[in-house]
């Protein structure tokens, strides 16, 4: 048995309030919380006061800070917070009855039990999270051990090992996963060939941003370099949100060190001084041992005032995300870093010009960063030798769902949608959700569609639909999921998701209509044309492939007449009118 539940709280409660006492940067606010959230379960009146005289903020500054994040609360909702991962491929493992389980397992404890959005398990589910602890394979067995020990009151980081343990599952490695990185030598080479001969490097070899968007990775980070500044900063974008995904994990738990490496060349290119890595609530576990690759790499001359002797000098802190999906868009991400709501901002200006604290900053994600480090050590032509000509060079794939082995898969761009599914076993297969729940659907008649730039973009998500399953179970998770993670700063997204699941629910019902199907179309598009950031322009999507390639989806849900049960019409005309009114001031 360890030690007492309360003893153990009133360690990580000094040691949170050390920290805030040691504490005056009020960027650091979500940071602060985040610290006070683990030890207490809940951020206590006390704090906020002290808080407020550290950081010299009002109570209304912090108050929408913690109402934002979803892992912050000002209540305390149990002892043991349990959080079950709600990703369409955990529901396809039995996550709604492993939910039922564990209510009745602990329906006397203090215990509080609810649906997260997708923790970045997806290969390994269903997954839950203990107090911010992730749990994978959660089946009876250990459904059972989990209550014996939530029933002794042990805390969770007193529980066995094994529960904790996690796979990489890589699966398949093509030209990037085969290399292996002396940490150093891609620093050196960036130093030797000075800036312009570096970036002239990745833009032979053609890298585009890893994250989604598909920028070109050497263009952003010239445009930076070009700008005046007193300061750069290089940021990681570990906000890895995206329903489906979860390379970054592994990335960043077998490749840290070439993650960070590719950050230190970045530094080296644009001439900043410090780096931040925005590491996504649900990772937490991953924070130790990344902390530990930062002090080898300070100890071993490749972080700190004179990198490998040379008058370069860089560092990187990591910052914790607290369970906002919307983190994910660039500038929403810098406003969480600088503490606050995680609101995108108006753009232009682009980070490149006024990023972290308004100043240039480059903003790459993990497998970005993590293919610098390649392309710096073996050259443009290795990287861009495999490909097309629009896409170079090859991209690693989260692949879940009904699949006989789901994990990591590297591919080079430009493979076809069934050379994916006959490597991953998905057999039987009616569709495949590329790029996550903003992602595009794929009907079986489409597999010959190849995955690049010019076709299939993907975000790095790759989920498997089989033909036992439901597509409109799916889009009610999409619509969910999206109701739950909008921002709320816009009406077209706020507004439109809530909109879009309530019309989802009528046809789960089995009472849609023909009038729902238009307004689903008309939501959709106004969302794509109106709303302020990517989230709300690309959450529509799934709903407008199926509408576009299978209507019939909705024709075996709803008796399709125009006396709906659920009349939605004065809803939606409203919002018609409002997004009108809105759309000259929303940009």
């Amino acid at each position: 048995m360890g030690k007492p539940d309360d003893i153990q709280q009133s360690e990580k409660q000094t040691e949170a309030i050390r920290f805030i006492q040691h504490t005056s940067d009020h960027s650091l606010l979500l940071q602060c919380l985040i610290k006070i959230q683990e030890a207490y379960l809940h951020i206590p009146a006390d704090t906020v006061e002290l808080l407020q005289q550290q950081l010299g903020l009002s109570y209304a500054d912090i108050n929408v800070v913690v109402e934002f994040y979803s892992f912050l609360s000002f209540e305390k909702s149990g002892d043991y917070q349990i959080l079950i991962s709600n990703n369409i491929t955990d529901q396809f493992l039995g996550n709604q009855t492993l939910f039922k389980k564990l209510n009745s397992r602990l329906a006397d404890v203090n215990v509080s039990i609810e649906y997260t959005s997708c923790t970045g398990l997806c290969d390994q589910g269903p997954a839950i999270l203990v107090n911010g602890w992730a749990i994978n394979r959660v089946d009876d067995e250990r459904i059972e051990h989990i209550a014996e020990l939530i029933e002794q009151r042990l805390p969770v980081d007193q529980w066995p090992s094994h529960f904790f343990e996690k796979e990489d599952n890589i699966l398949r490695r093509d030209i990037q996963l085969s290399v292996e990185c002396q940490p150093g030598a891609a620093i050196k080479t960036a130093i030797q060939q000075g800036r312009e001969q570096s970036l002239e490097t990745l833009e032979a070899a053609g890298l585009k941003g890893r994250g989604g968007a598909g920028f070109s990775t050497a263009s952003k980070w010239r445009f930076c370099a070009q700008t005046e500044a007193g300061q750069r900063y290089v940021v990681c974008n570990a906000d890895e949100g995206e329903p489906g995904t979860f390379k970054d994990r592994v990335l960043l738990n077998q490749y840290a060190h070439d993650v960070f490496e590719g950050m230190t060349v970045c530094a080296a290119v644009i001439g900043a001084t410090r780096g931040l890595v925005y590491l996504r609530g649900e990772y937490r576990y991953l924070l130790p041992q990344l902390q530990q690759v930062l002090q080898q790499r300070r100890d071993d001359g490749l972080l700190g005032a004179h990198i490998l002797g040379e008058d370069l000098a860089f560092d990187i802190d990591i910052h914790l995300g607290a369970g906002a999906y919307i983190c994910g868009e660039e500038s929403a991400l810098i406003e969480s870093l600088e503490g606050k709501r995680g609101i995108p901002r108006i753009r232009p200006p682009f980070p490149v010009v006024s990023g972290y604290l308004g100043q240039p900053t480059v903003v790459n994600n993990v497998e970005s960063f993590w293919s610098v480090s390649r392309i710096m050590l073996l050259g443009a032509d290795w990287f861009a030798g495999v490909g097309t000509d629009a896409s170079k060079g090859t991209r690693l794939l989260s692949i879940s769902g009904d699949c006989r082995d789901p994990g990591i898969y590297e591919f080079p761009f430009g493979v076809t949608v069934t050379e994916i599914l006959a490597a991953c076993g998905g057999e039987q297969t009616q569709a495949i959700q590329m790029a996550g729940a903003a992602g595009t659907t794929v009907l079986a008649r489409d597999f010959e569609r190849r995955m690049c730039h010019e076709d299939l973009a993907t975000g790095g998500s790759f989920m498997v639909i089989g033909r036992q399953r439901n597509l409109l179970d799916m889009l009610a998770n999409f619509s969910n999921f999206f109701t739950h993670e909008s921002c709320g700063f816009c009406t077209p997204c706020r507004v439109g998701t809530q909109l879009i699941d309530d019309i989802i629910c009528c046809f789960k019902q089995g009472q849609g209509s023909t009038s729902e199907l238009q307004q689903l179309n008309d939501i959709a598009k106004l969302m794509q044309q109106n709303s302020f950031c990517g989230l709300g322009s690309s959450a529509p999507t799934a709903f407008l492939n199926a509408l576009q390639q299978s209507p019939e989806l909705f024709s075996a849900h709803g008796p399709l007449d125009d006396n709906p049960q659920f009349d939605l019409t004065a809803a939606v005309a409203e919002y018609e009118q409002l997004v009108a009114t809105l759309s000259g001031d929303l940009r």
